[in-house]
């Protein structure tokens, strides 16, 4: 998962990019509002979002999303703690609001419930046929038989089995591999999808010519 923190604090910002990455995951921090537009793309999974930031509000911006029906999880954090505040944040598109100070934990456990029903995906685990992926433990499994991954595979696995009838094209999973630098070449992408399909089964990961991959059940 890639995740957009919008945190103008010079304290909190860099605790909170740490514990995502510790958590596994990639991570831009941005402290303006204007970076944050430009740094919202379509590899962003989940933003952390504050409401205080030097150049603007960050509700103005959450607000100005949706108007554009970027539908990308949001998660407010904020020390706004009063019942107006939250519900602006709320009716503005939020889909989770978390008061500062709150313990890191929490904020992980809130992301990664965001991230479940952004997904539609009622638990910790991702099912397609006989393969099951934990995307926070970042493990799977070939019916009973825990398979050995790359990172660069087990993100693979991670993309086509995100929507399993979905093909997902060569030029999103280029740019997904590395969301915080130039996309992976194409032809490395096949060399890792080559290794996939040899580990879960060739059949189970389908070529749409002109277009990208699908995983199969």
């Amino acid at each position: 998962m890639h995740v957009l923190l919008v945190e103008d604090d010079l304290d909190l910002g860099p605790a909170l990019l740490s514990a995502l990455r510790q958590e596994g995951l990639t991570c831009l921090w941005v402290r303006r509002a204007a970076d944050a537009q430009a740094a919202l793309g379509a590899e962003v999974d989940m933003v952390l979002l504050d409401l205080a930031l030097p150049d603007g509000e960050g509700l103005s911006l959450l607000r100005q999303w949706r108007s554009r029906e970027l539908t990308v999880p949001v998660i407010v954090i904020t020390a706004r703690s009063t019942l107006d505040d939250r519900l602006s944040g709320l009716d503005g598109g939020a889909d989770d609001y978390l008061v500062k100070p709150f313990e890191v934990p929490e904020l992980l456990s809130r992301l990664w419930a965001v991230h479940r029903r952004h997904t539609r995906r009622a638990g910790e685990r991702w099912v397609v046929g006989n393969i099951i992926v934990e995307p926070r433990a970042r493990r799977a499994w070939l019916g009973e038989q825990a398979l050995d991954l790359t990172a660069r595979e087990f993100e693979l696995l991670l993309e086509l089995a995100r929507e399993p009838t979905a093909v997902v094209s060569k030029t999103s999973l280029c740019q997904r591999l590395e969301p915080m630098g130039d996309p992976v070449d194409p032809a490395t992408v096949e060399v890792h999808l080559s290794n996939l399909r040899r580990k879960i089964g060739p059949e189970r990961v389908r070529t749409v010519r002109g277009v990208g991959y699908q995983l199969l059940a």
